[in-house]
C-alpha cells in the first residue's frame, strides 16, 4: 500500500510541477532577477531580412499577409520573401504572381507536388540571401513593428532564435478559441520567463520567429513540429532562444474542437519525435537550467495523460482498499470525467460553460498527447498535412 501510495503522489506532483509550480517558480525568479534592473533601449538595427514561407491553399489570408510584410516599418530595400507555393489548388498561386508584379522582392516558388511545410521550408532557407532568417505561416499577420523588433533582438551576438507575441483574433464563446487562448496566453509567459532567466525558451510557437541562419539545421523530412527542432538546434550550439513580447503577430485561433483536436494529435507525434531525437542532449545537460526547463515544461507535460492514468489506477488500487482519503479522490476523478462528458452534452444545446469547456479543452489536449505517443511508436513517415481551416470566425 505504501508504494502504491508513493506512486500516486509522484504523479500528483508531476502534474502539478508542469501545470502550476514551474510557471510559479519562474515568475517568482524572473521577479528576483528584474526587481531594480534596468530595462535596455530598444535599438532599431536594420538589417537585411529573408522571410520564408510555406503555402498550401491560403487564397483566404495570402494577400493580407504579403500586404503586411510590405507594409511594416521595416525598410523594404532590406526584404526579401519566398514563398514555396505547395501544390496549391486554389487560388494561391495566381494571387502570388499577381503580388510579385507590385512587389518585386516577393519570389514565389511553385512545386507540382505536395512536400509539406518543413521540405519547402528546407529549400527555401537555400535560396534565403539574408543572415537573418524569419519563418513564418500564412495565416500570420505581421504588425508594423514586427520585424524591427525581431531584428532587435537577434542581433544581440549570443541570440540565435527569437520569438514573437501572438495576438489572437475570432475568439468565440460556443467553440474552443478562448479556451485556446487562455492556455496559450500563458505558455507565451513561461517562455518569455524562460528566455529572460536562462535563454533557453523551450520553442517558439512556430507561427513567427527569426533565427540566425548560420545556426539552421535542415529539418528531418518526417517531423511533424520543425519549430522546436530548430529552437533545440540553437540551444545544443550553445545559443540563446528568447521571446521578445514587443513583437507582434496576428492569428485567426482555432475555434473548432475537432480541427483543434487533429492539430494537437499532430504537435504531440512530433513533441515525440523531437524528444527521442534531443534525447542524448537532455541527459547531458539534466542537471541545467536546459534540462530543468525541458524537463518541467515539455517532457513532464507530453507524459502527462501516460502519469494520469498511472494516478488513476493507483488511486482505483487504493480507494477498493477501504482508505477514505483515496476513495473519495477517486470519487472526485470520476466526477471530473462526468463533468466533460456533460459539457459536450449541454454544448450541443447551444448551452456554454467557460468553466466546464476549459476541462474539456485540458481533456482533448491529454487525449491528443495519448493518441500522439502511440502515433509516434507506429513511425512516421511524411510531414505532409492539410492546415487547420483560415477565417473560422467569419461567415
Amino acid at each position: 500500500m505504501i508504494v502504491v501510495s508513493i506512486i500516486f503522489w509522484i504523479c500528483v506532483f508531476a502534474v502539478l510541477q508542469t501545470y502550476l509550480l514551474f510557471p510559479l517558480s519562474l515568475r517568482i525568479l524572473y521577479r528576483i532577477k528584474s526587481k531594480n534592473k534596468e530595462q535596455p533601449a530598444p535599438s532599431n538595427t536594420e538589417q537585411p531580412v529573408s522571410i520564408l514561407m510555406a503555402a498550401y491553399n491560403e487564397e483566404k489570408v495570402i494577400e493580407d499577409k504579403i500586404e503586411s510584410i510590405f507594409k511594416s516599418n521595416y525598410p523594404i530595400n532590406l526584404i526579401e520573401v519566398w514563398v514555396g507555393s505547395d501544390n496549391s489548388t486554389d487560388k494561391t498561386n495566381e494571387l502570388l504572381q499577381q503580388l510579385q508584379q507590385k512587389y518585386p522582392q516577393l519570389h514565389p516558388v511553385f512545386f507540382n507536388e505536395r512536400n509539406g511545410k518543413i521540405k519547402i521550408i528546407n529549400q527555401l532557407v537555400q535560396k534565403a540571401n539574408a543572415d537573418i532568417l524569419i519563418i513564418t505561416d500564412a495565416n500570420v499577420l505581421f504588425d508594423p513593428n514586427t520585424m524591427v523588433e525581431l531584428c532587435s533582438s537577434i542581433k544581440e551576438e549570443k541570440v540565435g532564435l527569437v520569438d514573437t507575441r501572438m495576438m489572437h483574433s475570432g475568439l468565440q464563446s460556443d467553440g474552443i478559441s478562448k479556451q485556446e487562448n487562455m492556455y496559450i496566453s500563458n505558455e507565451v509567459k513561461t517562455k518569455y520567463y524562460e528566455g529572460q532567466l536562462w535563454g533557453c525558451m523551450m520553442g517558439p510557437f512556430g507561427g513567427c520567429y527569426a533565427v540566425k541562419k548560420s545556426l539552421f539545421v535542415p529539418v528531418p523530412e518526417n517531423f511533424l513540429v520543425d519549430d522546436f527542432f530548430i529552437n533545440m538546434q540553437v540551444l545544443s550550439k550553445g545559443y540563446k532562444a528568447v521571446n521578445n513580447p514587443k513583437a507582434i503577430v496576428f492569428e485567426d485561433v482555432s475555434n473548432n474542437l475537432k480541427h483543434e483536436f487533429n492539430r494537437k494529435i499532430r504537435i504531440a507525434t512530433g513533441d515525440f519525435q523531437n524528444l527521442h531525437y534531443f534525447k542524448i542532449f537532455t541527459i547531458k545537460n539534466l542537471f541545467t537550467p536546459i534540462g530543468f526547463c525541458f524537463t518541467s515544461h515539455k517532457i513532464l507535460r507530453w507524459f502527462t495523460p501516460l502519469i494520469m492514468i498511472t494516478a488513476f489506477i493507483a488511486l482505483t488500487f487504493l480507494a477498493i482498499n477501504n482508505i477514505l482519503l483515496y476513495y473519495y479522490l477517486w470519487l472526485a476523478g470520476i466526477a471530473l470525467l462526468f463533468l466533460v462528458l456533460l459539457e459536450r452534452i449541454v454544448s450541443h444545446m447551444n448551452i456554454h460553460i467557460g468553466a466546464l469547456r476549459l476541462l474539456t479543452h485540458f481533456f482533448y489536449m491529454n487525449l491528443a498527447l495519448l493518441i500522439g505517443f502511440f502515433r509516434f511508436l507506429k513511425g512516421v513517415k511524411s510531414s505532409v498535412w492539410n492546415p487547420t481551416p483560415r477565417l473560422q470566425a467569419k461567415k
